[in-house]
């Protein structure tokens, strides 16, 4: 059986809702100093009578744009949180830096690993990272695919492997705390193109990669403010906290949606185990309640129209109505 990628986001499988051209290329480079080691935010909803919509901004960093190279001074000033920083520092920052090629998909970054898909009209490259202590097992599963072709990647040295004549996967070696992998879709790619495109991929420094994202890619900066309208309509389990939202990092709007809503689901199916344990008869009809109204959640509806995630959180949701859920009913979710 062919190995496939290790690391998927909460759907499975991504799904183009996002469709921003990229920045024309980037005329300067320059690289942020690393945020300070342990510095983390909190966001402390709970009781403080604080919307997670009024903490946007709380400890934005901001430095101004370089403008052309050699010319006039900066105009405008990017701001970013101390999150969005850290989480764009700790990943491999590669672009895709080719007319015609844009963001599709974006998943992860927050715990060492995520991925973000590049298209034209024609192929796809996804550009997964894990982290950099897993790199000995996923290239020997990678090895078991066919002998490696050394190749380099905007000077990182990494190995072609290859799938069949038209599918391939790149793995880079690591670097700092991760290693990459680049990995065609398989729809008519030859060597010629890998390397066409290859050539084309750059490694950029923090607010590069950060201003290179399509708008409505949620960044971690923006979570409080996009959690707030995913969850507009969304009755809330008992102690659940926006805080916990703080680590979902940077995600296209399908992605983060599916993120959110696991958290809640997972956080309801939790409360009715506790009041079917407790007998507590009202806090477990309120939990029943809340997920049999999960089918009119606009965000659900929305997802349900780009990918499967909504069918698989309502099917499990009908089972908790109907005490029909197995033994272990978050995995049903991924709760772990």
């Amino acid at each position: 059986m062919t190995p496939q990628p290790t690391y998927l986001p909460p759907e499975r499988a991504f799904t183009p809702a996002v469709r921003t051209r990229l920045r024309a290329r980037i005329l300067s480079e320059i690289e942020e100093p690393a945020p300070r080691r342990g510095r983390r935010l909190a966001w402390p909803l709970a009781g403080a009578g604080l919307t997670a919509a009024a903490l946007l901004g709380v400890f934005a960093l901001s430095a101004p744009d370089p403008g052309p190279p050699g010319g006039t001074s900066p105009t405008t000033a990017l701001t970013y949180s101390a999150l969005a920083l850290k989480a764009a520092e700790q990943n491999p920052r590669l672009l895709v830096d080719r007319p015609g090629w844009t963001v599709t998909a974006v998943s992860g970054f927050a715990q060492e690993q995520g991925s973000i898909e590049f298209s034209n009209a024609e192929q796809s490259l996804d550009i997964h990272w894990y982290p950099a202590g897993e790199y000995a097992n996923h290239r020997a599963d990678r090895l078991r695919v066919s002998e490696p072709e050394p190749v380099k990647v905007d000077g990182w040295p990494g190995e072609v492997i290859r799938y069949s004549a038209t599918d391939f996967a790149v793995v880079l070696a690591p670097r700092d705390t991760a290693f990459a992998e680049l990995r065609t879709d398989g729809t008519g790619w030859t060597r010629d193109d890998l390397d066409r495109v290859l050539a084309d991929v750059e490694h950029v420094g923090v607010r590069t990669w950060l201003d290179s994202l399509p708008a409505d890619i949620v960044t971690p900066d923006r979570v409080g403010e996009q959690a707030a309208k995913v969850l507009a309509d969304v009755p809330l389990p008992p102690g659940f906290d926006l805080a916990s939202l703080d680590d979902v990092g940077t995600n296209d709007t399908y992605q983060f949606g599916a993120e959110v809503i696991n958290r809640v689901g997972c956080a309801w199916i939790a409360e009715w185990e506790r009041a079917k344990d407790a007998g507590d008869a009202a806090a477990l009809q309120r939990a029943v309640d809340a997920l049999r109204g999960s089918r009119q959640w606009q965000v659900l509806q929305e997802l349900n129209d780009q990918g499967g995630y909504s069918e698989s959180f309502w099917r499990t949701a009908d089972q908790v109505t109907v005490d029909a859920l197995p033994a272990d009913p978050r995995d049903q979710l991924d709760c772990s």
